[in-house]
């Protein structure tokens, strides 16, 4: 063999090594995360978190593909379908009921990761807490079980309150069924519920405008993410009529909403990524039980209350978590 040959020969198999090994790594793994809200939250950052704490790292050893909602349910099947299609590694869907209910119509063989707020028994996405025995596990964040203590904290923030309304989200069956135990919360403080529904930002104005018309002294929000992605109509007409609200998210709070109680969402969010992160290094869900979130938030937003007229006692003040000034 000529010298020239050989060395054309070398350069060949120098530039061949290479792209062969780089064929033959595995492709990373690819990971569904389905949210019923917007990607203005800080909750993306959360679940990354939880992945990180497994060992998985976004861009380098997972892949992680987004579908934000923003509360268009209606779009679930659809998502669903396409990512079995592609069969994912892991549905991540800390969405809430809905999401969960659609992912595990779609799939019994991809495992899915959610975060739902009531008895993931009852809504029957798993056999037991335990023993989930199917492709789902995930975290229950209470939304549902709070209702009496928000009511509560509201009634303690504004003890003249009698008449209460609560705005609900018709489209959204986690929202109408969270207002099921309000009534006998509310009897047992002596107070008169008015339920109004909302599914739009025409019918939120036009909520309001019925509330004010009928004299309402306070207004709770029950926990939906159309309601949440219109919390700045909501700080603002609230501060408009001026109207003490409970709302189910520190988001609410923290662009001029008055107070919030809830399970700390990002917490919930980091909780799903390690679950998932484990779920990639070969854990089954039928082996990790349902987890239960245990810290809360009760964030008071100072100046809206100064606004309101509202002198916050100081037991209620020391049991914040938060107070924004």
């Amino acid at each position: 063999m000529k010298r020239r040959e050989f060395i054309t020969l070398l350069g060949g198999v120098a530039i061949t090594w290479p792209l062969a090994a780089r064929a033959q790594q595995p492709a990373m793994p690819v990971v569904g995360f389905v949210n019923a809200g917007s990607p203005d939250a800080p909750f993306a950052t959360a679940f990354r978190k939880g992945l990180n704490e497994a060992g998985y790292f976004e861009g380098q050893s997972v892949t992680v593909e987004y579908h934000w909602l923003e509360g268009q349910f209606d779009r679930l099947p659809a998502v669903m379908a396409d990512l079995v299609r592609r069969r994912v590694a892991v549905i991540a869907t800390p969405a809430g009921n809905f999401a969960a209910q659609a992912a595990k119509a779609a799939t019994r063989a991809i495992p899915i990761v959610f975060g739902v707020s009531d008895d993931p028994v009852k809504l029957g996405l798993v056999a037991n807490l335990a023993r989930p025995d199917g492709n789902l596990t995930g975290i229950n964040f209470f939304a549902s079980e709070l209702t009496a203590k928000r009511l509560a904290l509201l009634h303690e923030l504004v003890p003249k309150a009698v008449r209460i309304a609560v705005l609900v989200n018709p489209a959204n069956t986690a929202s109408t069924e969270s207002v099921r135990d309000i009534p006998d919360a509310a009897r047992a403080m002596g107070l008169q519920i008015q339920v109004l529904n909302a599914s739009t930002r025409s019918e939120i104005e036009a909520a309001f405008a019925t509330l004010v018309r009928d004299r309402a002294d306070a207004l709770y929000v029950t926990g939906d993410v159309f309601f949440t992605s219109r919390r700045v109509q909501f700080a603002t007409l609230a501060a408009s009529y001026r109207i003490p609200a409970t709302y189910p998210s520190r988001q609410a709070v923290e662009v001029g909403g008055l107070m919030a109680y809830d399970t700390d969402r990002v917490d919930m969010y980091r909780q799903v990524g390690a679950y998932t992160g484990q779920i990639l290094k070969g854990a089954k869900p039928a082996d990790l039980p349902v987890l239960q979130s245990t810290k809360f938030e009760f964030v008071i937003n100072l100046q809206t209350a100064r606004a309101l007229g509202l002198e916050i006692p100081p037991t209620l003040l020391a049991r914040a978590d938060e107070v924004i000034e």
